[in-house]
């Protein structure tokens, strides 16, 4: 059982890019969701005047890289615009138009897609925001 926890550590050392011995620190490990507005698990959120979606990481991020992906068509937003950084270069942001009574799905990079990537080009971890309008 020793054995197996050790290995366990050893393979997130290796999933995260550090190396053994190595401190982790803000800047050796990927970057990560912190803060979402509206907020993941929301089930009261006004569709007329939510007009954006921000998305907030751990660290600053690389400018015209994103994966704002679709768990599917139905549930995601429609997007009015290109998403753009505010000037934290932490805080992404996407125009939208939401509709009341529906349960939106959004990935903040996913398996598929890792767009979010902080300045040294690590992908942010995968994020699943989820918030229902009312």
């Amino acid at each position: 059982m020793k054995r197996v926890i050790a290995v366990l550590i050893c393979l997130m050392w290796v999933a995260t890019g550090l190396a053994w011995g190595q401190e982790a620190s803000v800047k050796a490990l990927p970057p990560s969701v912190v803060k979402t507005v509206p907020e993941s698990g929301d089930k009261n959120v006004d569709a007329a005047a939510t007009t954006q979606i921000k998305v907030t990481f751990s660290k600053e991020m690389t400018d015209g890289s994103w994966s704002w992906s679709q768990m599917s068509k139905d549930s995601f937003p429609l997007m009015v615009g290109n998403p753009k950084y505010l000037d934290d270069k932490k805080t992404c942001v996407i125009n939208v138009k939401l509709d009341p009574k529906k349960t939106y799905v959004i990935w903040i990079n996913s398996q598929k897609f890792m767009g979010f990537k902080d300045a040294d080009g690590k992908p942010a971890i995968p994020y699943l925001l989820v918030f229902q309008t009312r």
